[in-house]
């Protein structure tokens, strides 16, 4: 009986120790198998990538391109042989003007991590596009250009002094403000924007890596002057997208307004008027937009150049025969960007603001030929460009109604008047 007792109880406490014995390694086990995971997950690890170079056999280091720093120097400081950067400068030709590098834009050096030499460089050409030149396996020179994605943005807002004082006190893209002075340049004057004038914008952003890089176009906006609304939708009628009101005409002109973006009338077109320089009254018979030296001149409509040089009076100028009707001229540029013989188009840049010939301050003098005569472009009667062909009307029209119905939805973020009390305490 004692016998028995002992060999059940023996029995119990073995199948005990088999079974404690058996738990212990499969804990042992799946100790095994969750460090295998980890280290699974470790090497699985992504991969990153700058500029599309692997940044596992690559270093690198970004900066930016100080004053007086040229490719050849920065190459040749970073180790690169007078060959290689002469070979390299030669496949640049074409892609990009290496003397155009600018002080302030980004550069990025990757060297390999296992002999530690420049093997790419990267320059940051534009917010669009960027410059690639690597030296191994061999020498190589490409522009790439960045993926944009488009988003569409809408905007509003009540003006207190200016556009672009609005436009900054909001945090609204800046790069619209002359977009919307081109669309409504002959409806509106912006130099006469009238306190609680209101506009609101449906426009496309551009953004590249999810940072905002510019804008990319206007869609459609309604501008409120002294309480009469402007509209304007873009449309192609198949000649390139232009601007069209409510009613489909067009917003633009055979004629630009003024040949400069933004401008102050310093002097009208007058008969005698007293010359500052010459200090004698003469007839002016030109139009003077004081602007900083360097501002870009236009041409106000399509036409063929037929005049471009120097005299002692008009200093650097040029003029453009637009038809058998109409020529214009512009005087005192600091330099030309046309020849005589080149066709232009409206909104061209055939020079830059400048001061030469007898002038006391940087402007460009614009005047206007009629008929051979010189006459004053403010007071013209100036042919519009066409309007929505009737074939396209009601198809212009059911295009552009629920566009004009969310203009018309859009509040700005807070009127003129509530701005106004708000201020007082």
């Amino acid at each position: 009986m004692v016998l028995q007792s002992f060999m059940k109880n023996s029995l119990i406490f073995s199948l005990l120790v088999f079974l404690f014995s058996c738990n212990t390694k499969t804990n042992i086990v799946l100790d095994e198998v969750v460090d295998q995971v980890i280290v699974d997950e470790v090497i699985k690890a992504p991969t990153e990538y700058l500029y599309g170079i692997n940044l596992d056999s690559f270093s690198y280091i970004t900066q930016k391109i100080k004053w007086g720093q040229s490719f050849s120097d920065i190459l040749s400081r970073n180790g690169v042989s007078n060959k290689d950067i002469f070979d390299a400068s030669l496949l640049s030709r074409g892609v990009f003007n290496l003397k155009k590098i600018k002080k302030g834009n980004d550069y990025t050096l990757f060297f390999e991590k296992e002999t530690n030499r420049l093997s790419h460089f990267i320059y940051e050409s534009s917010n669009y596009d960027y410059l690639i030149c690597s030296f191994y396996p061999e020498i190589s020179f490409k522009k790439v250009d960045k993926n944009i994605s488009y988003v569409e943005r809408q905007i509003s807002g009540t003006i207190e002094s200016s556009l672009y004082i609005s436009f900054s006190n909001n945090n609204f893209p800046v790069d619209l403000v002359n977009l919307i002075v081109d669309v409504f340049a002959w409806q509106i004057d912006f130099f006469r924007i009238t306190p609680g004038d209101t506009y609101n914008i449906i426009y496309t952003e551009e953004v590249i890596d999810g940072e905002v890089v510019g804008v990319k176009d206007i869609k459609a906006a309604r501008f409120t002057h002294n309480k009469k609304p402007f509209f304007a939708f873009s449309y192609d009628q198949g000649l390139g997208n232009d601007f069209f009101d409510d009613q489909g005409k067009s917003l633009r002109k055979t004629f630009l307004r003024s040949p400069l973006k933004f401008y102050r009338i310093s002097s009208k077109y007058q008969k005698k008027r007293f010359h500052p320089v010459l200090k004698r009254y003469r007839d002016h018979l030109g139009t003077d937009y004081a602007a900083p030296r360097g501002t870009s001149i236009f041409s106000v409509a399509d036409g063929k150049v037929i005049e471009a040089r120097y005299t002692r009076n008009n200093g650097y100028y040029v003029k453009i025969k637009h038809n058998n009707i109409f020529s214009t001229q512009y005087l005192h540029m600091s330099r030309r960007k046309v020849k005589v013989g080149q066709y232009v188009k409206q909104g061209d840049v055939i020079g830059w603001v400048g001061m030469t010939g007898f002038t006391s301050g940087p402007h460009v003098c614009y005047r206007f030929w009629k008929n051979g005569r010189q006459v004053d472009p403010l007071k013209q009667k100036l042919p519009e460009a066409k309007p929505i062909s009737d074939s396209l009307k009601r198809k212009y029209l059911t295009y552009m109604a629920p566009i004009k119905d969310k203009l018309d939805s859009m509040k700005s973020n807070l009127n003129f008047d509530e701005k106004t009390n708000n201020s007082n305490p």
